[in-house]
């Protein structure tokens, strides 16, 4: 693994995961995080079979703040589906922010997650696989497409200097701390190129290519089922 971030420690300090938690979500809205993973459940929410089932479920595996599976829900009601948020985080302390913003969280690993087969219409997973080795972020990939029903999508960071300068020099510009601005450039240094992402989709069996969204985002989405 490449250098270490705040939230690779479970146990980190709580007033400085709850700083950088706060400006990961403003990052996330500004800088195409959040846009990332609404646009690529959006079909799946436009398409989706009208069979009397309008309430889903989703599962955000390392939901931090509980943004993007917000973000996620608000998209769903566009199309008549409500979907209820479930968050899985390592840290304490982002679980419960997750929690006070309306993301039902739970304390837990990505390996041992506390659902069944097909235990939910949706696992997403954003910015988080980077932090894992990749023989464990295969291992995650294949597991979530046997908890899924309707759609597991994943959402990463496109390694890039430049994105990386780039950040910096926006979270100092927007009054972010010295450990943001530490943890944004690692992150980006520990992303993916297309083809990274491409053969660690190959090497969990999943069905999907990656496609490469505005922000340095690589993104992957499809319809469950490789592993049953």
């Amino acid at each position: 693994m490449i250098g270490t971030e705040l939230l690779d420690d479970p146990w980190a300090d709580p007033g400085a995961v709850r700083a950088t938690l706060r400006d990961i979500t403003r990052l996330n809205a500004l800088f195409g995080g959040t846009r990332a993973v609404v646009r690529e459940l959006e079909p799946w929410f436009r398409t989706a079979p009208r069979d009397g089932m309008t309430r889903w479920t989703l599962l955000d595996v390392g939901t931090g703040a509980g943004d993007i599976a917000l973000a996620a829900a608000r998209a769903a009601r566009r199309y008549g589906l409500a979907v209820t948020p479930v968050g899985v985080e390592l840290n304490r302390t982002a679980a419960r922010l997750a929690h006070a913003a309306g993301v039902a969280a739970v304390v837990a690993d990505g390996s041992a997650l506390p659902v069944g087969r097909q235990g939910v219409d949706i696992v997403i997973a954003s910015q988080v696989l980077h932090h894992l080795p990749r023989a464990v972020a295969a291992h995650w990939i294949a597991s979530f497409d046997r908890l899924a029903r309707r759609v597991v999508v994943l959402a990463d960071l496109r390694r890039s200097r430049l994105a990386m300068a780039g950040i910096w020099t926006a979270a100092l510009g927007l009054g972010m701390s010295r450990m943001t601005r530490h943890d944004a450039v690692v992150s980006l240094e520990r992303g993916y190129t297309r083809d990274e992402f491409n053969a660690l989709l190959a090497e969990a069996g999943a069905p999907a290519v990656a496609r490469q969204r505005p922000g340095c985002r690589l993104v992957a989405s499809w319809r469950p089922g490789i592993a049953r």
